[in-house]
């Protein structure tokens, strides 16, 4: 395996299996355990349509649970893995693997995991990568564990050497290096050769310190979804506007104009006097198919319609995700996407 052949490919590229774990009392979801049990239903059923999915379970009950959950669900059964694995929470974007191709192989990012900053205990979620490298789950594959705290949540690649990101994010995990140092230290780590930083963009209700996969998406090389807001009297209007005309002002790797598709913005919802982040950008793409997060809005058909602009190629399954903006994340959260053949 040559250096020069690592490769951090996009999530358009196909792919083995995506990556969940499943909630349960010992998680936050405890308080509505019910409700987030039927959203993760809904989304193995959707994933098990074009692909296998791999469900971390924390024991033997949640697994026997688990399955007889999806079971009686009728999901394809034949399409699901269960491996047993602990962990604090179940947003595998941030604590699962960041894959790269390395020629016939792969090289899987084990980068810290620090609760975003700090906010909440990650002790378990910080040894996934390795405890599920250590079981043989990923195929010929090397793990490189990286002490620099990153969540898979707060990068966007091209698959082409263009990386998105967020610099409220970056700087908030680490304060005390410049932009200068933290652009040379990821394009090494992912092999890129561009990073775009976005300085505008947040919701409310978000603890992540504005993650890119919130805000903004790459659909191809040449387009980005991102989360629009047409309400003046929002008050996130002024923010995204803001960020829409940083994106306008991005340009391709041959110096053109992003092909831009703007989400429509849900109405606010709020829970117990808090506004939670209800972002239609969080979305999946998996082979096939693009799994969008819905939130019973009047909106939601309007997303999908968006989405399914800019990829025509691809059915658009829409997902009920209520019940995560609860916990200040949605359906690209809890998810992490492995390339084709990194699992049998």
């Amino acid at each position: 395996m040559s250096e020069h052949a690592l490769r951090f490919p996009a999530e358009w590229e196909p792919q083995s299996a995506v990556l969940i774990a499943w909630p349960n009392a010992d998680t936050d979801w405890a308080d509505r355990l019910g409700e987030v049990e039927e959203t993760y239903i809904a989304l193995v059923a959707a994933i098990t349509r074009f692909q296998p999915a791999i469900v971390c379970v924390a024991d033997d009950d949640v697994q026997a649970y688990a399955r007889a959950r999806l079971s009686s669900a009728r999901i394809d059964m034949g399409r699901v893995r269960f491996v047993e694995a602990p962990y604090d929470d179940t947003w595998l974007r941030d604590s699962g693997p960041i894959t790269l191709r390395e020629g016939d192989g792969f090289r899987l990012l084990d980068f810290r995991f620090t609760g975003w900053g700090g906010k909440f205990d990650a002790s378990q979620d910080d040894l996934l990568v390795e405890r599920l490298h250590d079981q043989g789950i990923f195929l010929n594959s090397d793990r490189q564990s990286i002490d620099f705290a990153l969540e898979g949540g707060a990068i966007e690649t091209d698959g082409a050497g263009t990386l998105l990101s967020t610099w409220r994010c970056l700087h908030e995990r680490h304060p005390d290096a410049s932009r200068e140092q933290i652009t040379a230290q990821l394009s090494d780590w992912l092999r890129q050769d561009r990073v775009l930083w976005l300085d505008h963009g947040y919701l409310e209700g978000d603890d992540t310190d504005a993650h890119i996969d919130t805000l903004a998406r790459f659909a191809a090389p040449d387009a980005i979804v991102y989360q629009g807001c047409d309400d003046p009297a929002d008050s996130h209007y002024a923010e995204l506007q803001a960020m829409a005309a940083e994106l306008a002002a991005l340009r391709t790797r041959d110096g053109k104009p992003y092909r831009l598709f703007p989400l429509p913005w849900a109405q606010p919802i709020i829970d117990e006097n808090r506004r939670l982040a209800a972002s239609y950008a969080n979305f999946l793409i998996i082979d096939g198919a693009v799994l969008m997060p819905a939130y019973g809005d009047a909106r939601d058909a309007e997303a999908q319609a968006v989405l399914a602009q800019a990829f025509p190629d691809r059915e658009i399954v829409a997902v009920p995700c209520r019940p995560l903006i609860w916990q200040n994340g949605s359906l690209h959260c809890i998810t992490m996407q492995l390339p084709r053949g990194v699992v049998a």
